[in-house]
């Protein structure tokens, strides 16, 4: 068989090509957060775009528990400023679905910082020649696709 300097040159900048899959990952994502009160059910929400500037709470007055993180991969991907030293820790929300975030001990959130992609619910976490595309907002990855945590909803 003979192939053209040419045709060879098509197939190989078509291989090379960047898969489809990186275009989408290209815009910068917002991290929707609510902000959980110890001591009262007050909650806050506020939402930082993962763009690596600093986003101000303007709540230095409440101790803060719990953070609802139901779209971006918060607890890897952004850093939570607080006036003393803090233990951050995951959990499910009772949906079984959103991922929170635990503070121990509870204390004021100053600012937040994200920073960093991730794929969205049922959205290829793999490419079709096996390269990761990158890592689930609020899930897993199997079957190489973004899924929810709790698969038996």
């Amino acid at each position: 068989m003979k192939y053209s300097a040419l045709s060879i040159g098509l197939f190989a900048g078509a291989l090379g090509a960047p898969p489809s899959e990186v275009f989408m990952r290209d815009d910068v994502q917002t991290a929707h957060l609510t902000f959980h009160t110890d001591s009262c059910p007050e909650t806050y929400a506020l939402a930082v775009k993962a763009d690596g500037s600093t986003v101000e709470t303007a709540h230095d007055g409440l101790d803060i528990f719990l953070i609802d993180a139901p779209d971006y991969l918060a607890y890897s991907m952004c850093k939570f400023q607080t006036p003393g030293e803090v233990t951050l820790s995951t959990k499910l929300a009772s949906d079984n679905v959103t991922t929170q975030i635990v503070l121990s001990p509870p204390q004021p959130v100053l600012s937040v910082r994200c920073e960093g992609k991730c794929l969205g619910t049922y959205v290829a976490c793999y490419t079709s020649s096996g390269m990761l595309v990158g890592p689930c907002c609020n899930g897993f990855c199997a079957a190489d696709l973004c899924r929810p945590w709790n698969t038996g909803r």
